[in-house]
């Protein structure tokens, strides 16, 4: 234990002495603590080091984390945040402020599972520190994939692959471009139709000098948008139709209980506009938290079929 440094610890008050003290009287074993190999810091588990301390203890369990110091620091945040003494509100927001200073490229989603925040509040810290600004094009997502704040380019690479190559595979045009299969197909039928590749979302509109956009743009974009939003509709609907005569999910447990599924989100996407405008505010974060929560469980799901497509083709 004498070759440890002390951690370069998210809490702000430093250790809570009657938590260590507690520790020290419990008769549980602990699990190993978490240690930078680089620096000898302590990235997870300095109440248990000094609870070890008071028993009179020479050694203890440990592991060590392999990476910068960047991300050993993270690393102790979501460490925090798992197990042991829960670390405030204030700690959080702290933390928070330092990951986005020193990680720009992490997404506001990473980041506030890491701390234990919403992506709104970490939206917001990223927004005051850098000015209201983003200075980085590219974020890490909590998947570990480094996607562009703006999925326009992804896009017009998509396009120009198509363009290309009409009848390479959709993987092969979705790796070339960077994009996943999903925007590739999409950017496909766009350009079959005759339509820009990019998405109104996504296009650049004429903003004012203090960075809002004209009126007549954001008009504009919400009609677009909700047509748009109409043609997916119905492009689900027949693709759930077409899922549910398939003998392979019908005739099996498995493939009914994933139709249930996906015709429960179908519905839900409906119905979801009147839903939202009787939630109570106290509630909202709550429910977006929630909701962010299922969308990362369907984009698992996603990704690991197209995995697994991938690992048959």
């Amino acid at each position: 234990m004498d070759q440890l440094q002390p951690a370069d610890s998210p809490r702000l008050a430093g250790e809570d002495e009657q938590h260590a003290r507690r520790l020290a009287e419990s008769e549980t074993e602990w699990p190993p603590i978490l240690v930078h190999r680089t620096t000898m810091h302590v990235i997870d588990g300095m109440h248990r080091l000094r609870a070890a301390k008071e028993k009179g203890w020479h050694s203890i369990k440990a592991e060590f984390f392999d990476g910068t110091a960047e991300a050993a620091f993270v690393e102790a945040v979501r460490a925090n945040i798992r197990h042991g003494l829960p670390l405030s509100l204030e700690d959080r927001r702290s933390a928070a402020e330092r990951i986005v200073a020193s990680r720009q490229d992490m997404s506001d989603r990473a980041i506030a599972e890491c701390t234990g925040l919403s992506t709104k509040t970490v939206g917001g810290i990223r927004r005051r520190l850098n000015g209201g600004s983003s200075r980085q094009e590219v974020r890490l997502g909590r998947d570990g994939r480094r996607r562009p704040l703006s999925a326009a380019e992804g896009r017009r690479r998509a396009a120009e692959a198509l363009t290309a190559r009409p009848h390479a595979p959709l993987r092969q045009i979705a790796k070339a471009a960077g994009v996943s299969v999903g925007t590739a197909h999409d950017v496909r039928e766009r350009v079959r139709r005759g339509e820009d590749p990019v998405v109104p979302r996504d296009r650049e509109e004429p903003r004012r000098p203090g960075g809002r956009q004209e009126p007549g743009a954001v008009a504009g974009e919400a009609a677009v948008t909700a047509e748009e939003l109409e043609r997916k509709a119905r492009n689900m609907r027949a693709r759930l139709q077409s899922l549910r005569r398939d003998p392979s999910l019908r005739f099996s447990e498995s493939g009914r209980e994933l139709l249930r599924w996906l015709f429960l989100q179908y519905q839900a996407k409906a119905k979801y506009p009147h839903v939202v405008e009787n939630i109570p505010p106290h509630l909202a974060e709550t429910v977006a938290e929630l909701a962010l929560q299922c969308s990362d469980m369907w984009r698992s799901l996603a990704q690991e079929l197209e995995d697994r497509a991938g690992r048959a083709d």
